[in-house]
């Protein structure tokens, strides 16, 4: 893709986040992301067919990234778990702005679903050979999990991160790894 395309591409992408702050992607209209961004309506339907095909290639940018920072890790090795967690903290902090506009109510929900299909992809693709638990019951655990841990993430962002993301991945990989007896 040369430049002046990438440079538009990401322009709209800007454009249609700074939009996202303030209002709902099903009240934002192409017309707004075309004079935020300063190109005409015909350019930006040579690149996207709709604010959501724009919105989406916005998360599947997200999702394809912190993919390739999972893929980095073993996921079955308890110690590896906690450093997976911490990473994809430290990620999301680098990222905060971000997250935070794609996991806010005026995005879409479908984000959040492909963020728990993915976690629950490399955190629980080996415990479930280690489970005693039958597969139904299994998948009702493994929602509680990653649900929990994405809205755990999600007001961590929203509340300045507070605290580092070596303490948070501590603080959801115990809860997750020990319960509610192991917190003080």
């Amino acid at each position: 893709m040369d430049r002046r395309k990438r440079y538009t591409r990401m322009v709209l992408k800007e454009s249609l986040m700074d939009l996202l702050k303030n209002k709902p992607i099903s009240n934002i209209t192409i017309k707004e992301i075309c004079e935020l961004a300063d190109i005409n309506r015909s350019t930006f339907y040579s690149h996207y067919s709709s604010q959501y095909d724009l919105l989406n290639a916005i998360e599947e940018e997200f999702i394809v990234d912190m993919v390739s920072t999972l893929n980095q890790y073993n996921f079955s090795k308890e110690e590896e778990a906690l450093k997976m967690t911490e990473k994809i903290l430290e990620y999301i902090a680098k990222n905060s702005d971000v997250c935070q506009t794609l996991l806010s109510e005026n995005s879409d929900i479908h984000f959040q679903k492909k963020g728990m299909m993915i976690t629950q992809e490399f955190i629980f693709k080996n415990w479930i050979s280690d489970s005693q638990h039958d597969r139904e019951t299994f998948e009702y655990i493994n929602i509680f999990v990653v649900s929990g841990s994405i809205y755990v993430i999600k007001n961590w962002v929203e509340n300045g991160m507070d605290k580092t993301p070596r303490e948070m991945a501590e603080i959801i990989y115990n809860f997750i790894n020990r319960g509610l007896s192991n917190i003080r």
